[in-house]
Parts: structure tokens; sequence; C-alpha cells
């Protein structure tokens, strides 16, 4: 998941919403980076899950499950937020995570 949410924010570096909306390859690559964190979280443990509460689990599969089966619309508001506010954030509590876990 960390290293996911590491290329999200390499990938938009320096890009607006309007780059995401525009540039198909980026979009495509944002969004599939999104579906495997989605995809890692569903697999964690749901003891783990308890355990690491401050991710939010259900919203991170719940938002690759919308990707995943929403086929042919994106909301690029959500996917831009997502991307610049959550996976930030995100980002560093998994590296809290494993600094304690070393």
């Amino acid at each position: 998941m960390r290293d996911y949410a590491s290329k999200i924010g390499k990938l938009i570096a320096g890009k607006s919403k309007e780059d995401l909306e525009e540039d198909e390859v980026l979009c495509l690559a944002v969004t599939r980076l999104i579906e495997l964190i989605g995809e890692a979280a569903n697999k964690y443990p749901k003891e783990l899950q308890k355990h690491y509460s401050q991710i939010p689990w259900a919203k991170i599969i719940s938002m690759r499950n919308r990707l995943i089966h929403g086929y042919d619309f994106v909301d690029y508001d959500i996917l831009w937020d997502a991307v610049t506010i959550n996976i930030p954030v995100l980002l560093s509590e998994l590296e809290k995570i494993l600094l304690i876990a070393e």
C-alpha cells in the first residue's frame, strides 16, 4: 500500500486536476494504483485492520470498488481529492506504522 501511495505522489507531483482530466495515461495510472491500494487493504486481516484503526480501511476498499465497477465514469473531483488529500495522509500513517514495526 505504501509503495502504491508513494507512486501516486510521484505521478501527480507538479500536476493539476486539469492535467489528470486531460491526460488519459495519467488518469489510468492513478486509478489503477488506487485500485491496487484498495485490493491490498481488502487482503489485510480484520484483526490487523482493527489494530490499525487510524487507517480508513472501509473507505479505501469502497473507493477501489467504485473505481473497479464504475467502468465508464470517473468523478475527477473525487479522484483529485483522493490523490491530493487522502493519499498523502494515508502514506504518512503507513510510514508511521512501518517505523513502529521496525
